[in-house]
């Protein structure tokens, strides 16, 4: 993605969680007064991965463009407990009207940057690719998007725009593997990938036999996994999803698969835990 793309979802992002949370005013914020400069520090109860530091920085210029930033950790860090990230300095209303905003989105983006660094590592010395999915929270596409990279992951596709994956039901619809992928071929411009998802050896066996190069192996077992890229050889790039686990995540990488696309990355976030407090 561009940075200037990046910049305009972060822009949205943050106009979204500002307007849902102050709306037509911080009540609260008005029992100081308007001149009031304070500094404010945030600190991390967990350890985990730093992610989100442009979301956070776009919420605080936004209530006071004079407001200064300084962090003390960079996204893709590995940050500890008790450990202090950043130092806000400006109007103390603007620093209490933005707070839950900057540190759900800082929160919620290092909890995605961290579950896929842990699901990266898991795999370490071994050929294979962690993928995200399109499973990711409303309104937070993009910006999940960038965790997963922040944490060490790959991008399958970002939305329904930039690639094709043909799925059981486009199948069924199409009348089988041949006639539906001989159409994704005609339609797929240069840069846009075709994959499709098989759910057993006869399916990935079609899928081949008529051309298909990227092919997601849907909840395969193990021995499936083995028989699949024993079948396949180097005709096409496998992709294992489905039941994926941290308990299993390696023994599915050791098959021989290139790519391992994992929902939870995104869609079973677990924030981390931080605060910020007024010096």
């Amino acid at each position: 993605m561009l940075e200037s793309e990046l910049a305009s979802h972060i822009r949205r992002n943050v106009t979204n969680s500002l307007d849902e949370d102050i709306y037509t005013g911080d009540l609260s914020a008005q029992l100081l007064p308007a001149t009031l400069i304070s500094t404010a520090q945030v600190n991390t109860r967990q350890q985990g991965v730093l992610c989100g530091t442009q979301w956070f920085d776009e919420c605080f210029l936004r209530l006071d463009p004079n407001c200064a930033i300084n962090w003390l950790a960079r996204d893709g860090d590995w940050i500890s407990a008790g450990q202090t990230l950043c130092e806000v300095h400006g109007r103390a209303r603007a620093l209490l009207s933005a707070e839950r905003s900057a540190l759900n989105l800082l929160q919620t983006l290092s909890g995605t940057a961290t579950r896929t660094r842990l699901y990266a590592d898991a795999v370490a010395g071994i050929n294979v690719k962690i993928m995200d999915t399109r499973k990711t929270l409303p309104g937070l596409r993009q910006a999940q998007k960038y965790a997963v990279r922040v944490g060490g992951g790959h991008i399958q596709r970002v939305g329904l725009f930039d690639g094709i994956l043909i799925k059981e039901n486009h199948i069924a619809a199409a009348g089988g593997i041949r006639p539906v992928l001989e159409q994704a071929f005609r339609l797929a411009k240069p840069g846009i990938s075709v994959q499709i998802e098989v759910e057993n050896l006869a399916q990935l066996d079609e899928a081949l036999q008529a051309g298909a190069k990227l092919i997601l192996l849907d909840n395969f077992d193990l021995d499936d996994l083995r028989a699949a890229v024993q079948h396949t050889g180097k005709r096409a790039e496998l992709e294992a999803s489905g039941g994926i686990t941290m308990e299993n995540l390696r023994e599915v990488a050791l098959t021989g698969v290139g790519r391992i696309s994992i929902g939870s990355l995104t869609k079973d976030v677990q924030t981390i835990d931080l605060s910020m407090r007024f010096a």
